[in-house]
């Protein structure tokens, strides 16, 4: 079908649909996931996780797991989880031969982990979570009545060689899509893989946990697609986790910059790279939830009318705190730069930083695949030692309120901290963003602390 305006043919719209873990866990989500596929005619390209849980297996295995039996639990279990929605669906031969081809390669990968690990391996053995899944995902949608074809994405999500946090290239996935995506659109529905790509010379590489939402983002900015979902076990955005207070409110509507504060921030709902192409192309993002989608969700678009000066809370844990003091630091040129040069060298990205006449403090980013709280490498510590003395703790989350002009908003910040009289926030880091106020608190009384910021804020 196309639309036809003053004598020129135009490619009706597409949105491209994206399904984490939770909603293609086993055969049940799966199902309801490929019924929102098949219920809109515009959802052409869908990207999936690998099933839930799936992942965190296959990183296990990744780090190489000696014991035999312990490994071959952890295969089994691996087996478990795909054979169950194998053993629902109408016509499993189908699909068994891949499902268990790929269930082999998985084992001799992780053998191999235990002898020789390395970061390219392990992109290698966590890929095939998502190259599981979308043979599963693809099978359920053809019984359904719905065309649908399995598509590698690897030769067109083109990377950098960051293995475990690889940087994706956006002009040859453009490129790439061009060639080899948009001729299948208008006869199929495309069934492919989110958070994995590939380099130039054809190794498996990974976008970094939760990089499935930003895949789909590249793929819509490479296909030009009118509007992104993104679907999750939650009904779009709240005012803070509604796993934390059951007073968390709904946001039908928020900004690219609230957004992706939010998500930066913690936000668990959404990976921070995501809006990213999709604020370059202008293309809506809606988020919703697989299991209940009659609930609605949350639009976010470049612009909302009368944005409030409170819009959320995020945490985000698994914090590291390196704190560097030197007298030399007082009233002297070129310490940071030279800090900064240190850090550059050994690959450590810095996310927030804080500043006294004698001491900076700086966190961590944690970017690859492994999750858990980052570390300081021991040669940038020995070098940095050399400068200034070096503390690094751990144990730590951050609180960010995420919200419009709050520098501007008087009281904003008493408004905060004259709730958390009981509390000792660190690191306070306020006034570089109109859009958040953030600091950092002890991981044990993390989410008390979001508890009464949400009450005194938001209810």
């Amino acid at each position: 079908m196309s639309f036809v305006d003053n004598n020129f043919t135009v490619p009706p719209p597409i949105t491209v649909a994206k399904f984490g873990g939770t909603s293609v866990a086993d055969h049940a989500a799966m199902s309801l996931s490929a019924t929102i596929i098949k219920n809109n005619p515009q959802a052409k390209v869908v990207l999936i996780s690998a099933c839930s849980g799936v992942t965190n297996l296959l990183v296990e295995l990744a780090n190489g797991i000696a014991d035999n039996e312990q490994r071959s639990q952890r295969l089994q279990q691996l087996h478990t989880i795909h054979q169950n929605i194998l053993n629902d669906l109408a016509q499993p031969d189908s699909v068994a031969g891949e499902i268990h081809q790929l269930l082999s390669q998985v084992a001799a990968l992780a053998e191999e982990a235990v002898y020789a690990p390395s970061i390219a391996l392990t992109d290698q053995l966590v890929a095939h979570g998502e190259l599981l899944s979308t043979f599963l995902f693809t099978q359920i949608l053809n019984e359904m009545g719905a065309p649908a074809t399995r598509f590698d994405i690897r030769p067109i999500m083109r990377t950098d060689s960051q293995f475990g946090k690889a940087v994706p290239d956006v002009d040859a996935i453009r490129q790439l899509a061009d060639q080899h995506l948009q001729p299948l659109l208008n006869d199929t529905i495309i069934v492919s893989q989110g958070f994995i790509g590939s380099n130039e010379q054809g190794q498996t590489t990974t976008l970094g946990r939760g990089g499935s939402d930003y895949s789909a983002a590249l793929v819509a900015e490479a296909i030009q697609a009118e509007t992104l979902e993104i679907w999750t076990d939650v009904p779009g955005m709240y005012s803070t986790d509604p796993r934390i207070t059951a007073n968390a409110k709904p946001i039908k509507e928020i900004s690219f910059s609230e957004a992706s504060e939010m998500a930066n921030f913690g936000a668990k709902i959404l990976h921070p790279s995501t809006l990213l192409p999709a604020v370059r192309q202008k293309i809506p993002v809606f988020i919703g939830s697989s299991k209940a989608p009659e609930q609605g969700g949350t639009w976010i678009r470049q612009h909302v009318a009368q944005p409030p000066k409170f819009r959320a809370l995020a945490l985000r844990c698994n914090q590291t705190m390196v704190t560097l003091t030197s007298l030399k630091m007082f009233q002297a040129y070129g310490f940071l730069s030279e800090v900064f040069r240190i850090l550059a060298e050994h690959k450590v990205s810095v996310d927030l930083i804080t500043t006294s006449e004698v001491s900076v403090s700086l966190t961590l980013d944690q970017t690859d695949t492994g999750g858990g709280a980052p570390n300081l490498p021991a040669a940038a510590t020995a070098e940095l030692s050399k400068l200034c003395r070096v503390e690094v703790e751990q144990n730590l989350c951050l609180v960010a309120l995420i919200g419009n002009k709050l520098g501007d908003a008087p009281g904003a910040a008493t408004q905060v901290f004259g709730a958390l009289e009981q509390y000792s926030p660190r690191m306070i880091c306020f006034g570089a963003s109109a859009h958040n106020l953030c600091f950092l608190v002890n991981t044990e009384e993390s989410r008390d602390v979001v508890k009464t910021l949400h009450k005194t804020l938001f209810e």
